[in-house]
């Protein structure tokens, strides 16, 4: 059995179970979860402070403790703050538990650089400013972002209460745009990896859930075989890139 330990938002509620299903064809692979306190997403010091080492890396000890394979900070803070941090924690939690690390940050960008594309549409759950600083990473990294779209929420928890109908608009605006070549859906507490297949085949564009793209990147780490086909017709062409 290989274990995926992943470190999660005390306040999420909808990484987990999309989680299992996108793995749930998947054999002989189980995911793990551990909570650090997160409440609050803006761009203050107090939010801020939310992502700081200490907590996720005492979050990362628990997992250890299962004896897992990888640890996943299945977390979007660096897509604001910056990959470096990420890259920084990652190799903090593989200095001190001896287990490989990433994050979902690090996994979209992999997910940009595979798919080969540079002009995104941008849809979030996040304030503007939020967003707009998710916009300026990007663009330092070399992608565009033609279009945004944002619910303006800066609570944790109600980002899971977004109707679904609300995420499928904003998710179609963003892929109607002219030039648009994939979707950033940036956010693990968002109800919209469900909706990636469809929106692919309607717009013919890629779609990056946060979610769905940190499995898929998980997967490639640990040279999981994605089972391609069956995956990508449910959660998007991502899938077929092992």
């Amino acid at each position: 059995m290989i274990k995926i330990g992943m470190l999660t938002p005390s306040s999420n509620t909808i990484l987990e179970p999309i989680t299992y299903r996108i793995i749930a064809d998947t054999p002989d692979v189980s995911v793990h979860f551990s909570r650090f306190v997160v409440r609050e997403i803006a761009l203050s010091d107090k939010a801020n402070d939310q992502f700081r080492d200490e907590p996720m890396l005492a979050a990362a000890a628990l997992l250890a403790d299962a004896d897992v394979d990888l640890i996943v900070w299945n977390g979007t803070s660096a897509s604001w703050l910056g990959l470096e941090k990420d890259r920084k924690l990652c190799a903090m939690i593989e200095a001190e538990t001896g287990i490989p690390a990433t994050t979902s940050a690090l996994a979209i960008i992999e997910a940009f650089e595979v798919l080969g594309v540079k002009k995104l549409g941008l849809v979030t759950p996040y304030t503007a400013d939020v967003s707009g600083m998710i916009r300026k990473q990007y663009g330092e990294l070399g992608y565009e972002c033609l279009v945004e779209r944002m619910s303006g929420i800066s609570v944790n928890k109600d980002f899971a209460y977004v109707p679904e109908t609300d995420i499928r608009l904003m998710m179609e605006a963003a892929a109607a745009v002219e030039g648009v070549e994939a979707l950033a859906v940036v956010c693990t507490n968002f109800h919209a990896a469900s909706m990636a297949a469809r929106l692919e085949e309607q717009f013919g564009v890629a779609v990056i859930d946060s979610v769905s793209a940190t499995v898929w990147h998980s997967f490639r780490k640990l040279d999981i075989g994605a089972q391609g086909v069956p995956l990508a017709a449910k959660w998007g062409k991502l899938f077929l890139c092992s």
